[in-house]
């Protein structure tokens, strides 16, 4: 999600806490207002709720990266654990059937009147004790030692598996757990943005959507373009103007709905390049380029956080996921403190 504005009123840049340029704006508007004697007396908190709006919205999204990654990890962990599973089950298959082929063995030296001692250990109670004791034994035949090698090479990596997959299922649930509680959080500071936004009247409501849009200060004059972007560029940003309008969605990466850096993946993989989930993954997914020779296509990332990342479409302008409440669309490059710009 995007934050538009600084909020304090010297220029100074910090990391934003969201369209803070209109705050700055409609704070000099209701103090020009004041002077005047024509701002209504319930004008003067506006600004704060505001304010206040885009430090959840920032925060917000902050915790929507975390539970991207969290969810990421989630997913890379669920895979582990089946492919772990699926190891399990094919090693204890070898096992069954070493203990298969020994058994057979035991019956043959049973019918032929007795079980030599090395295979009657078989049926232990301690298969462990009875792998190191039938080792040392001088009756066991070439044949059936080997067997028993096999099978105590077998046990022993059924038994590091499991061991794994216990590790792989433990740090699973720990990760679904981090990802819940990044969930509450974001949930927990939109429901309040919500709430403050609700509050205003709809004339402020509607100031706030246009200040979010406006360049005012913070546009930034870029040199003209040197070439036209390559052609996996070209095609991550067609991608992304397919999805203008669409809803921003917390935690999404399409097609429906996104979040800031759901956008960026789910658009460069119309290009064949996978880039990772989370902006302050993708700030790295590539080359490191100035600011001043940014092409089309090129990903945008900001705040020193690295919390929201947008696409470069020329013209001083980005495509971006920016809040809850917002549509894919355009905004100036220069809409917040810029930390930095990957070529993928």
């Amino acid at each position: 999600m995007g934050s538009h504005r600084r909020l304090a009123p010297s220029g100074q840049r910090r990391a934003p806490a969201g369209f803070d340029r209109g705050a700055v704006a409609l704070c000099a508007l209701s103090a020009a207002a004041a002077a005047l004697g024509a701002a209504p007396a319930h004008a003067a908190p506006h600004p704060d709720a505001r304010a206040e709006v885009d430090r959840l919205y920032t925060e917000a999204e902050q915790a929507t990266q975390a539970y991207d990654k969290a969810e990421e990890r989630t997913d890379a962990l669920r895979r582990e654990v089946h492919y772990a599973q699926d190891r399990i089950a094919r090693r204890q298959q070898d096992v069954n059937a070493l203990r298969e082929e020994l058994g057979s063995v035991a019956g043959a030296q049973y019918r032929s009147g007795g079980i030599d001692p090395a295979v009657a250990l078989l049926f232990s109670d301690d298969p462990e004790e009875y792998l190191d004791k039938a080792a040392t034994l001088d009756r066991i035949g070439t044949q059936e030692a080997d067997r028993l090698r096999q099978l105590r090479s077998a046990l022993r990596e059924l038994h590091q598996e499991r061991t794994e997959a216990d590790a792989k299922l433990d740090a699973l649930e720990g990760s679904r757990r981090a990802a819940a509680a990044h969930k509450r959080t974001v949930e927990g500071k939109l429901a309040r943005a919500r709430q403050l936004l609700d509050s205003l009247s709809a004339a402020d409501r509607a100031a706030y959507d246009r200040s979010s849009r406006s360049a005012g200060p913070d546009r930034l004059d870029l040199p003209a373009l040197t070439g036209a972007p390559g052609a996996r560029a070209a095609a991550a940003l067609a991608a992304a103007r397919t999805a203008l309008g669409r809803p921003y969605v917390w935690g999404a990466n399409g097609p429906s709905g996104f979040d800031c850096s759901g956008l960026m993946q789910w658009a460069y993989a119309h290009a064949g390049i996978q880039l990772p989930r989370t902006s302050q993954e993708q700030r790295f997914a590539g080359r490191r380029v100035p600011l001043s020779q940014v092409r089309p296509g090129d990903l945008v990332v900001y705040r020193s956080d690295a919390s929201h990342v947008a696409m470069y479409v020329g013209h001083g302008q980005v495509i971006h996921a920016p809040h809850p409440g917002a549509a894919v669309r355009y905004d100036p490059v220069g809409m917040m403190p810029v930390s930095s710009v990957t070529r993928p």
